[in-house]
């Protein structure tokens, strides 16, 4: 009687080392798989999930023990300079409030700095204007006012104050990061004239800048319901006065209207181009209706029709109320 067993399954595989090898390999790799799948869903806590508190208007230390308790971390990438609030104030944050997200997530926050940093005044005089305005916007700083007197040098900054104070060259003055200068500026009697830009569109910053250049001053500023110190930064001219190409004297003021709604922006462009256009299509009216006249002036004092002293304009005039071009 045989009593011999039978080789079991993994008997007969060992018989075959080939298989047997490739075999353990599969195996190695769907075990070390498994086990990187926990070890990942225990190290990311999957599924484990925190809203985020509220920390603005929070000081700094009570918002990190705020978010210590909700397994958050916290992390300050701003800082800005708001006088209306207290130093140390959380003013933004990010993630905003109410948002689900795992535990041990950084929340990035933008504080109330102490006081607004002190940068140095450059010494402008002597300067054209854009130069001058250049160096102050390099520096930190910005125009508070313009102010024209004359001068044989248009658009040449004659002094420069900040403050009550008069920058000089030896003066070693410092003021608040975005604070303003005030420039006395040339001005010829023959040349005090300049054109009002298009602004709709652009950023308070960008539209000060594009003003002063021209010789123009920042009237007043409103903004949209909505729009805080914060996301001002965001908002766009959608409104301007006096309009655009307007003709004005130098240092006029022109008032600005900024919203953070793009299509009330777009609008706005849209009608400026109609108006650019329907003016471009009267100028160019004009000229032809212009060089007719001159032209028919020529062709009269060709035929001995019109006296020699007379405009093309007076002479189409002239006879066109007598009917020579009906």
């Amino acid at each position: 009687m045989n009593t011999r067993r039978k080789p079991t399954l993994f008997g007969r595989l060992k018989q075959h080392p080939l298989l047997w090898n490739l075999l353990l390999i599969v195996a190695s790799i769907f075990a070390l798989a498994v086990a990187a799948h926990f070890v990942m869903q225990l190290g990311t806590r999957h599924g484990a999930r925190c809203k985020v508190p509220d920390f603005t208007g929070v000081r700094l230390d009570e918002a990190l023990r705020i978010a210590h308790r909700s397994g958050l971390q916290i992390s300050v990438n701003d800082s800005l300079f708001v006088p209306a609030y207290e130093g140390g104030i959380v003013l933004d944050q990010l993630p905003q409030k109410g948002v689900e997200v795992k535990p041990d997530r950084t929340i990035y926050v933008t504080i109330n700095a102490f006081r607004e940093k002190l940068v140095p005044v450059p010494y402008v005089a002597g300067l054209s204007l854009r130069q001058a305005k250049n160096m102050l916007e390099i520096a930190g700083l910005e125009i508070a006012e313009l102010i024209y007197r004359p001068d044989i040098a248009t658009n040449y900054v004659l002094e420069e104050f900040c403050g009550r104070e008069q920058v000089t060259e030896t003066a070693r003055l410092e003021a608040e990061f975005g604070s303003g200068i005030t420039l006395y500026v040339g001005v010829e009697a023959s040349n005090n004239r300049t054109t009002v830009p298009v602004l709709v569109g652009y950023t308070l910053k960008q539209a000060k800048s594009r003003l002063w250049e021209l010789g123009l001053n920042v009237g007043r500023v409103v903004y949209d319901e909505g729009i805080n110190l914060l996301n001002q930064k965001d908002a766009c001219v959608y409104g301007q006065t006096p309009a655009f190409d307007r003709h004005v004297q130098l240092g006029e003021r022109v008032d600005l209207r900024l919203t953070l709604d793009r299509r009330k922006v777009e609008e706005q462009l849209a009608r400026i181009e109609d108006a650019a256009q329907a003016a471009a299509e009267e100028r160019l009216r004009r000229e032809r209706e212009r060089a007719d006249s001159l032209e028919s002036a020529e062709f009269l004092r060709s035929l001995g029709l019109g006296s020699s002293d007379e405009t093309g304009e007076a002479s189409a005039s002239h006879y066109d109320n007598e009917g020579f071009f009906d």
